[in-house]
């Protein structure tokens, strides 16, 4: 049974629940005139560097 979560885990439905994940997070911190952490502009493919701009 672990082997099914940690494939999981690492497949396509981990990294989708990742990004909504992310994606969440990152909303809420804008609405909150914060800045999104680092690793959740990653997830989205968003530099960190670059996020300011947008």
């Amino acid at each position: 049974m672990s082997s099914l979560r940690k494939s999981i885990q690492q497949g396509f439905l981990g990294r989708a629940i990742a990004v909504f994940g992310a994606a969440s997070s990152a909303a809420a911190a804008v609405e909150g005139h914060r800045r999104p952490k680092d690793h959740h502009l990653k997830t989205l493919g968003i530099n960190p560097a670059d996020f300011p701009r947008y």
